[in-house]
Parts: structure tokens; C-alpha cells; sequence
């Protein structure tokens, strides 16, 4: 059942390092956003090897195939596939979300820019019966995720009106959906401030960046991507400002909300005067009951999206079988002998055969990591993550069960 098809792409950029101009980080922001990396580690993947011109018609030998309910509508399968690349290890969740009881969410560690392992966010999230890591993430800097997420008791945690909006998420009626989601900002009776972003990893130049305390505490210069002149900070409690600062500082809890500005934005904010009302409006087109954002989509109504097939890596990705209504979660082991790693490519193509319709690639490298329930009721990483230890991880996707009464 399962065949990849083969062509070339492009590998994935570095971030740039150090403090840069305003001019540089603009140009950094462009990069980010035009050409996302593979994984938020940023480790050079294992370069695929060349195939026969014959290799498409040649299906993968699929071996050591285990498959079992792990709670209602959730069954569990992983097998090892050899192909003429050689071997990967594939982990398979496969979800009925109409199934009563049974719930997908958004889950983090408790705050936007905190980090832990998959294990410990299904922790704290209540009857979690399975997951996997979510979105990329700035990693070894602010820890924040790159795009957008909410969950389904929240408004929306975090997000970017552009840049980074490739979703997925149920919609106003509980329906699984991968597409754009755009965010809508505005700092309301203040058309003039380029409001641009929401919790994120950093301000973008001559933009305006909001900040709450689901935030976590401040991060300094690196959410100015460490510009520390022409900043502007409005330090926002019940509605009021109560400070304006020209710095942010590290290890600050925020009590009730922050606008920071860069360039012209922090010029714009000047407007803004210790004692004035202000309200920041934000939500996300169509109202989705959750969200959580990827890098890249790899399928859109049932067509492969993505050409990169040279770069392998580990792989997690979601997607979404419109004939059955299943969400599928699949990851893909990477950087070993008992499992290569996929291309973006062979990823697609993958979920293509598992009968996905639309797909989307999450964070990747050694943040892929699956949790699935065990026999004996316990939570257990089913998967072989590449660090050969937990990487701590920015969100996940979380799948719960409830016994219906």
C-alpha cells in the first residue's frame, strides 16, 4: 500500500547569530519566512542518496508491522519500511475525532516561551491518552513557538498576522481543517501602530510586538532580536498605561501586558501616555476552537505541495483523510542505521498512500516525539527520538479521552 515518489529540492538555512541591525534582522525576518527550516535545531540532515529513475514504481517493503487500540478511536500502528534508500521506522496515530469523549488540543508547558519534553506537557494536560510534538520554535533563545496556537479554553496564546499562518486547527464547528489562519491585530482607536505580532519570538523591525503574561517572563534584548536603541516599551495593566520604558529587560514577569516597538514602531508608540486607555483586540479568522501552526504544507485537496527530496531528517507531521474524517498523526524515526529519515518528499507522498487529503509538516529533527497510552495505562514515548534523550519542546498536539457518561 504504502509508495514514494522521488524528486529534488533545496536544503534549509541557518539563522543568523549575534546582534543584528535593523536592517540585518529585516532581512533575516524575510529569509525566515520565505524559506523555513526543516527543523527548529537547525542540524544538517543526512543527504539522501540517488534512486533509480525505476524506484517510483518499486513499492517499499513494509515489515514488523504492530497496530492496537489505544483508547477509543485512536489505534496505534508502527512498522518498519525498507526501500532502496534504506530503512525508516514509522509511528502512526490514527484519530476518529467524532468518537464521544475524544478530544485533540493545543498543549504547552504553561507558558508561551516555556520548554519541556512531550511527556511532561501531557502531564499537565488531563486525560491525555496520546500526543506529539507541535510547531518549531525558537530554540536556545526565547523558546517561543514560531507561529501561531490556541487552545480550546483560551483566546489565542500566540501568532503573526504573516509569515507563518499554515495551520491546523478545527473550525467554529469542530471540523479538522489544514489551511491559512490568518491573526487579526489591532490596537483599538490607534490605526497608526504596526501591530504586528502576538506572544512571538521576537519583534519584527519598525513593528510593534504584544505581549501577555501567558508570555512567561521577559527575555531581554532577544525579543528585539538584540536591538537595544530606538525600543519603546508600554507597560499595559487593567486596560491603562501604567509605564513606558525605552528597555526590556530580562526575568520580568508581565502582570498584565506589554506593547514593544522597534524603529518606527516604538516611534509609533509615542503616542501612548502613562494613565491612557488601551485595548488590544486579537483573534483568528473563522474563530477555530484550536489551532497550531507548521512550516510547511505538505498536501493540499489530495496534491503534494513540496519538492525537497535531499535532505532526510526525523519528521512529524499531521494531516487529515477527508473520506474517513481521520486525523492522522505520523512520525518518521531519523539520523540512525535502523532509521534514515525522511525527505520532505517521501513525507508527502507517505501521507499521500495513508489516505491523507491535506497534511501539514510540524517541527522535525530531534523534536520528533510520539507519546501513546501503554497496556498498562502509562503514558510511554513510542518513538526513537534522534538526541537518544527528550528534547524539551515548545507545544504539542494533545489527544484526551473521556468515558462518556
Amino acid at each position: 500500500m504504502l509508495s514514494c515518489a522521488l524528486v529534488a529540492g533545496a536544503p534549509a538555512l541557518a539563522e543568523d547569530a549575534g546582534r543584528p541591525s535593523d536592517q540585518q534582522s529585516a532581512r533575516h525576518d524575510v529569509r525566515r519566512d520565505l524559506h523555513p527550516e526543516h527543523t527548529s535545531d537547525g542540524q544538517p540532515g543526512w543527504i539522501a542518496p540517488p534512486t533509480s529513475p525505476y524506484a517510483r514504481f518499486t513499492a517499499p517493503r513494509r515489515i514488523d508491522v504492530a497496530e492496537h487500540e489505544i483508547a477509543p478511536g485512536v489505534t496505534l500502528t508502527q512498522w518498519t519500511q525498507i526501500d532502496s534508500r534504506g530503512p525508516i521506522q514509522a509511528h502512526l496515530l490514527a484519530i476518529n475525532p467524532k468518537t464521544p469523549g475524544l478530544r485533540i488540543d493545543y498543549a504547552d508547558s504553561g507558558t508561551v516561551r516555556g520548554v519541556a519534553t512531550v511527556p511532561e506537557i501531557l502531564k499537565r494536560t488531563a486525560r491525555s491518552v496520546a500526543g506529539v510534538n507541535g510547531d518549531f520554535y525558537d530554540i536556545g533563545r526565547t523558546g517561543a513557538p514560531l507561529g501561531l496556537g490556541k487552545d480550546r479554553k483560551h483566546v489565542v496564546l500566540h501568532g503573526r498576522k504573516t509569515g507563518w499562518n499554515s495551520a491546523f486547527y478545527f473550525d467554529s464547528r469542530n471540523r479538522p481543517t489544514i489551511g491559512q489562519l490568518p491573526l487579526n491585530m489591532r490596537v483599538k482607536h490607534h490605526p497608526e501602530i504596526p501591530l504586528t505580532d502576538l506572544n512571538s519570538p521576537y519583534v519584527a523591525a519598525d513593528s510593534v510586538g504584544y505581549y501577555t503574561k501567558r508570555w512567561g517572563k521577559t527575555a531581554g534584548s532577544a525579543m528585539t532580536q538584540g536591538q537595544r536603541t530606538k525600543v519603546r516599551a508600554v507597560w499595559i495593566r487593567n486596560r491603562k498605561v501604567v509605564r513606558v520604558s525605552t528597555k526590556v529587560k530580562a526575568d520580568k514577569t508581565i502582570p498584565g501586558s506589554v506593547l514593544i516597538g522597534r524603529g518606527a514602531g516604538a516611534r509609533a508608540l509615542r503616542g501612548l501616555k502613562k494613565g491612557m486607555r488601551v485595548v488590544v483586540r486579537a483573534g483568528l479568522k473563522g474563530k477555530p476552537r484550536m489551532a497550531i501552526t507548521g512550516n510547511q504544507l505538505l498536501i493540499t485537496d489530495g496534491v503534494v505541495s513540496v519538492i525537497d527530496n535531499r535532505v532526510m531528517h526525523p519528521r512529524t507531521a499531521v494531516g487529515i483523510d477527508n473520506d474517513t474524517g481521520e486525523v492522522l498523526l505520523l512520525v518518521i524515526d531519523g539520523r540512525s542505521k535502523a532509521s534514515r529519515g525522511y525527505t520532505m518528499l517521501e513525507l508527502a507522498n507517505l501521507m499521500v498512500d495513508l489516505g491523507a487529503d491535506t497534511a501539514l509538516n510540524l517541527d522535525g529533527g530531534g523534536s520528533s516525539t510520539m507519546v501513546a497510552r501503554s497496556a498498562d495505562g502509562r503514558n510511554r514515548v513510542v518513538n526513537v527520538p534522534s538526541d537518544a534523550y527528550l528534547r524539551k519542546v515548545t507545544n504539542a498536539l494533545a489527544v484526551t479521552y473521556t468515558p462518556p457518561k
